[in-house]
């Protein structure tokens, strides 16, 4: 497995937009505009984002995406807030998805992150532990939503 983790090119949009297919099969299609285009020049060049991906034959086949957001405690450290985490259903299994979610540890290290979250949808048990194996703790904190 030789494929590197990265940052997301910005030509690459639609490539994830893609991939994202599989993360969220019942979205709605998202039309290529001046929202969207809008949008992702707001997401591309802000310092505290950060989409990673790897590539496989021109194509993304894993990603994940960390914000690192300021804070006023832990003094003054900022955390890290991991979301999006999909790896190509033809491509699992085989590291990926670990390799993405250490670049985003990485960065939030780099970053002076005293902690990195994630939240899960999914309860099946090998989801869960692929979280753990790759180094979170399921039973530090508990998680709440509420949709809007």
């Amino acid at each position: 497995m030789s494929e590197m983790v990265r940052k997301i090119h910005y030509d690459e949009l639609r490539k994830l937009m893609n991939l994202y297919k599989q993360l969220h099969p019942d979205d709605p299609e998202v039309e290529e505009n001046e929202s969207l285009e809008s949008l992702w020049n707001d997401i591309y060049n802000d310092p505290n984002l950060h989409y990673l991906i790897i590539t496989k034959d021109e194509e993304i086949i894993s990603s994940c995406t960390l914000a690192i957001i300021k804070n006023l405690t832990r003094n003054l450290r900022p955390y890290g807030l991991i979301e999006n985490v999909i790896t190509h259903s033809d491509h699992r299994e085989k590291g990926y998805g670990t390799k993405v979610l250490h670049k985003a540890i990485e960065i939030a290290k780099e970053n002076n992150c005293y902690k990195v979250m994630l939240l899960t949808g999914s309860q099946k048990e090998e989801t869960l532990r692929f979280y753990e194996q790759a180094g979170f703790n399921r039973r530090i904190k508990t998680g709440f939503i509420i949709s809007l």
